[in-house]
């Protein structure tokens, strides 16, 4: 041992590893805690205020010549000043080193010494970086044990991804999954406990708020659930939760990617359609098998790789389930709650469109698909190319815009002159995770979709996402789809048809609003409670004219279903905004509490 590795043996501090290790087993029962851990507590070298170009450029010379131990590295990030703060550009430029046949062994050995033996983030880091690369099964326990540290978790799921996609799951599902309701399923996940896996796969509430697509995934991946349904062929509850958790894992709403990066995906939709006989005919298993009908008929679960034919199979399968009256006249019967209304409701409206085939199937089709109301999934106009959903196939960030947009405002209409359309923007907003745009055009007797804009990575990683391809139609076979999809109203509901007819009136006279010095914002049925129309407007001095006299306050007012015809609805909803001011009756709930204060409006607690 050199003069300068006996003093780093003297001085640098214990191996994160071991420090992980050491903290796991000072965890209750060896499970680790919410969040896992941090290394905020461990001192790390002074860091160097370097810019992005200045840290790759740094970092990049360290890693030229890759050293053959982990004390060489961490004495050459020690100058550079590399901290915790610049991990992510290790990371990056570990994953663009060329590494040529010859270098790596021992660049995997370097890797496995610096996951074991790295004393600081920037070490331990491009350790793992190497891992997510070359890593091996012999790695599986050391990347586990150092994901606990959540500045790592990420880089260790990614490497374990690879090598054990159920141990990933359980490594992300310990440090990412905080609520109260799902820590007793991480707790036995972790301990490896298969009998009490059961049991709490299905004890915990499925509920939106609990299950993203990436908990709904990461959760089928950990409990092995294949193989679970296997074990336990004739548990129906077991059965139902599979079902809800292959439809949380395909929400369009949320990251769709999920579902296809879900390797089990199709022998999960295998287990679940060809055993829903064996499920009790409830609303709630309806409406699950319901919506795994929609999205094998026209969203990300028609993207998997299935075997030909068999994902037709499983659709018709499913369909004829559903007909049969047991099934078939339960949204007939009575509800009760009133989540369970709305859920009947959609039922009845929705229950048979997966199973219909297009009276005259083309190369576009467009399909208004209303996800569960209780679950509060979004209204998506779908668009299919050849038979393939356009926004999870090329976007995935996002779902596909609404009817209200996309149809009512004849976006997708060819007219004369090219127009660029939007037809998704990602769920955070588009100036974070982009959109997905394309120009429409009438080339004489062809419609032209073509000039596609989208992010240029794809979702979900950095690779960079290839040029879309222009796609021609039939002139009068797009303006015959287009006219059916505007028209086809068979999705609706009260509340929704009432917004649009608002709309629509507000459209046609914009004076009913501009008089008392508003403007026509957001109309359409609520979020919280679908069966009301939620009318929203700005207001500011002057802003009926054009003129507004400083920035706009932001108003909703909420119409009640009261039962009668939309068209009666909207007629007295117009008249009400034709003769009194809407700001009497609107409820405040944008803007600020100066402005409001200054425009002599009283700032509402809940805003």
């Amino acid at each position: 041992m050199s003069a300068q590795e006996e003093r780093d043996a003297l001085t640098l501090p214990p191996a994160l590893y071991d420090h992980a290790l050491h903290l796991l087993r000072q965890s209750p029962d060896g499970v680790p805690p919410r969040r896992g851990f941090s290394l905020s507590q461990r001192p790390e070298p002074s860091e160097v205020p370097l810019s992005r170009e200045e840290a790759q450029s740094a970092i990049r010379e360290a890693l030229n010549d890759l050293p053959d131990d982990s004390a060489t590295l961490h004495r050459r990030f020690a100058p550079l000043g590399m901290g915790r703060r610049n991990m992510h550009l290790i990371r990056s430029a570990v994953a663009n080193l060329p590494l040529p046949d010859d270098q790596r062994e021992a660049a995997r050995s370097l890797g496995r010494r610096l996951t074991r033996t790295g004393t600081t983030g920037p070490a331990v880091t491009a350790g793992l970086a190497l891992l997510i690369r070359l890593g091996e099964p012999e790695d599986i326990p050391c990347l586990s044990v150092l994901g606990l540290f959540r500045e790592f978790t990420l880089l260790a799921v990614d490497a374990l991804d690879t090598l054990d996609r159920q141990r990933a799951s359980v490594v992300w599902l310990a440090v990412y999954v905080r609520c109260d309701e799902l820590r007793p399923l991480v707790r036995v996940l972790w301990t490896k406990d298969r009998q009490a896996i059961c049991t709490e796969l299905v004890a915990f509430p499925a509920e939106p708020r609990f299950l993203s697509t990436t908990v709904a995934r990461r959760i089928a991946e950990a409990s092995r659930l294949p193989a679970l349904l296997d074990q336990h062929p004739s548990d129906t509850a077991l059965l139902a939760r599979a079902g809800r958790l292959l439809v949380r894992t395909g929400c369009s709403r949320d990251d769709p990617t999920d579902l296809l990066a879900y390797r089990d995906a199709l022998t999960l939709y295998e287990s679940v359609a060809t055993r829903a006989g064996l499920l009790p005919p409830t609303l709630d298993n309806h409406a699950t098998l319901l919506s795994l009908a929609l999205d094998l008929s026209s969203g990300p679960g028609v993207l998997l790789d299935w075997p030909p034919g068999r994902r037709a199979t499983l659709l018709e399968s499913l369909g004829r389930l559903l007909a049969e009256p047991q099934w078939a006249s339960l949204p007939d019967t009575d509800a009760g709650k009133a989540d369970q209304r709305l859920r009947a409701g959609w039922i009845r409206r929705t229950g048979r469109q997966p199973f219909r085939r297009p009276a005259s199937p083309g190369r576009l089709r467009v399909e208004v698909v209303a996800g569960d109301p209780v679950d509060r999934e979004p209204v998506e106009t779908r668009i299919l190319l050849d038979g393939r959903p356009v926004v999870p196939a090329f976007f995935a960030r996002g779902s596909a815009h609404s009817p209200d947009f996309l149809l009512d405002d004849g976006q997708l209409r060819a007219g004369s002159e090219p127009r660029e359309v939007q037809l998704a923007e990602a769920y955070c907003t588009e100036g974070c995770c982009g959109a997905l745009y394309v120009t429409i055009r009438r080339d004489g007797d062809q419609v032209v979709w073509e000039n596609w804009r989208r992010p240029s990575t794809m979702p979900g990683s950095w690779e960079p996402a290839p040029e879309l391809a222009a796609h021609r139609f039939d002139a009068e076979a797009y303006d015959t789809e287009i006219t059916r999809a505007e028209t086809d109203r068979s999705w609706s509901w009260p509340a929704r048809t009432t917004a649009r007819l608002i709309k629509a009136g507000l459209v046609q006279r914009p004076d009913l609003l501009s008089r008392w010095d508003a403007k026509r914002g957001w109309i359409s049925s609520g979020f919280d409670d679908p069966d009301t129309t939620v009318v929203t407007f700005g207001y500011a001095p002057g802003l009926g004219s054009g003129k507004p006299d400083g920035i706009p306050l932001q108003f909703r007012w909420v119409v009640p279903d009261d039962g009668t015809p939309p068209e009666a609805q909207a007629a007295a909803a117009l008249r009400r905004l034709a003769d009194e001011d809407p700001k009497t009756y609107g409820q405040l709930c944008g803007g600020n509490r100066e402005r409001a204060e200054e425009l002599g409006f009283s700032w509402p607690d809940s805003a």
